[in-house]
């Protein structure tokens, strides 16, 4: 597995912790980093993608999908799938580089790993429906 794959994957579980059990704090990303064991470079990558989302910018991204997540309110999706939208639309909207087609697969990739079997063409619907919009801004 590749550092980013392996730190997108610790995000959506750090996400999904913060997402169930509430505020976590500094240390608690610390813990998670000693539990989880993953290389150096995928926890820093894992950090910034983290710290980029919370606390600042969850609301916008939350937004976002529940104008674009059809039929859904936020609450009513899982929450693996909830989390993974929204790595994946902070990714998107930070613009640093990745094309959006590889940090949609990506998307993909981690739905169909950790969600339903649903999860993938949800995380696709929602993430393309966003992408084409962004597009022609």
């Amino acid at each position: 597995m590749g550092v980013r794959r392996e730190g997108r994957e610790a995000a959506v579980q750090f996400l999904y912790q913060h997402d169930l059990g509430g505020d976590l704090t500094p240390e608690d990303l610390a813990n998670f980093y000693a539990f989880r064991g993953i290389s150096p470079a995928a926890w820093r990558f894992c950090q910034k993608l983290i710290e980029g989302i919370l606390p600042d910018k969850i609301k916008e991204i939350d937004l976002l999908i529940q104008q674009h997540a059809q039929n859904y309110e936020l609450e009513r999706l899982s929450a693996v799938d909830r989390n993974i939208l929204r790595l994946a639309l902070y990714e998107l909207l930070s613009g640093e580089g990745t094309p959006p087609a590889v940090i949609i697969d990506e998307a993909i990739s981690i739905a169909k790993k950790y969600g339903t079997e649903q999860s993938g063409r949800f995380v696709n619907g929602v993430l393309d429906k966003i992408r084409k919009i962004m597009a022609t801004k």
